[in-house]
């Protein structure tokens, strides 16, 4: 195949001005120069670039971001730089941390029948929005589905997330994993916890699959890794991403125990322990006794409703009905209630962080 270049072309009224910004200030190389006698087209490459600044030219200056594992050792700590030829040039890390957004904390109810509009993301697949309103930043919950089962459209990739979670809400998909081994299939009541930058591929859905898909912060970057191929070579199942272990939790054959709500057992993910806490997930149905007012002090409580019905009750707050589909927010403090669920009322209950106290009332 022949040799294929691309080149950025940025204008510039005096040219020897910026020969030795691009080269000496911002370290890239000058690959060609012409005319000789009168320069106005010179070349240079560097960082993943290439530019081409033309005098004359009529584009705009434009904006060039350079990112680097250290901004203080480039340009002499100099982040924001104009250069000769009117270009800005802006200096960020490579590999930002993540940063966490304080909870705007807001009881929020979500219901299917109010028609939330569902649309199309990342691989054709569709999303509708459980938390409209992010929680000023802090957390996004989606109901993500694809109607079309077979092969997924997707790439190797991974998410600069603080926390993430794939729960399998209806049908079955196939995810591989890096250092997980084989892929695996995840089925309605399984989830996995994807931790911090883990590479994975979706490779195969049924057709109608659901899943709930819970990430904090709410904007985090997905980035697409080109070089690594999946399944990876070794398997390590105890391997840690920023202190966080992969999950892969089955319904089948799952433990029940007394759920922290009166009137309710539940099923542990094993994600608090894995998460070293960041977060705890829990599957929650009908059990003995009745439903009493609680309130919980952590950060961010996120419920949606699986399967029946009930009442969701807060205090000063007129009654929700709800059923399977919709999803609700109670922020940390508030006194609500769980009324008139139905014997196949399922939820799924995520908490940041994942151990939390809960105050029973009447």
């Amino acid at each position: 195949m022949p040799e294929i270049k691309a080149e950025m072309r940025l204008p510039t009224q005096e040219l020897r001005k910026d020969i030795p910004f691009y080269t000496k200030v911002l370290g890239m190389r000058m690959d060609s120069i012409y005319p000789a006698d009168d320069p106005k087209v010179a070349v240079f490459s560097g960082h993943g670039l290439r530019i081409r600044i033309e005098k004359d030219a009529q584009e705009s200056p434009g904006t060039l971001r350079i990112l680097c594992e250290d901004p203080a050792s480039f340009a002499d700590g100099q982040t924001r730089l104009t250069a000769p030829n009117g270009t800005m040039i802006e200096i960020e890390p490579l590999n930002p941390p993540v940063v966490m957004p304080q909870t705007v904390h807001s009881f929020v109810v979500r219901r299917l029948a109010d028609q939330a509009p569902w649309i199309i993301g990342r691989a054709g697949m569709q999303y509708r929005d459980l938390i409209p309103d992010r929680l000023g930043g802090s957390i996004i919950a989606s109901h993500i589905r694809i109607p079309d089962g077979g092969p997924v459209p997707d790439m190797v990739h991974f998410h600069k997330v603080g926390f993430q979670l794939i729960f399998c809400y209806r049908g079955w998909v196939d995810v591989v994993y890096e250092d997980q081994g084989p892929p695996m299939r995840l089925t309605a009541g399984d989830c996995f916890i994807q931790p911090p930058e883990i590479r994975h591929r979706v490779l195969l859905a049924s057709d109608n699959v659901e899943v709930i898909e819970i990430g904090v912060p709410a904007e985090h970057e997905t980035e697409i890794d080109h070089e690594m191929e999946l399944p990876t070579q070794h398997l390590r199942p105890d391997r840690e991403w920023q202190g966080q272990k992969f999950v892969f939790n089955q319904a089948a054959g799952a433990d029940w125990a007394a759920a922290r709500l009166p009137g309710f057992k539940s099923r542990d993910t094993t994600i608090a322990q894995n998460t070293r806490n960041v977060a705890g997930v829990n599957v929650l149905r009908k059990g003995q006794g009745a439903a009493k007012w609680t309130a919980h002090d952590t950060d961010i409580l996120f419920t949606f409703v699986m399967g029946g019905n009930m009442v969701l009750e807060g205090e000063g707050r007129d009654p929700h009905a709800l059923e399977a589909g919709d999803a609700f927010v109670i922020p940390p403090g508030m006194k609500t209630r769980y009324a008139d669920a139905s014997d196949d009322i399922e939820l799924l209950e995520v908490a940041l962080p994942g151990a939390f106290e809960t105050v029973i009332g009447d």
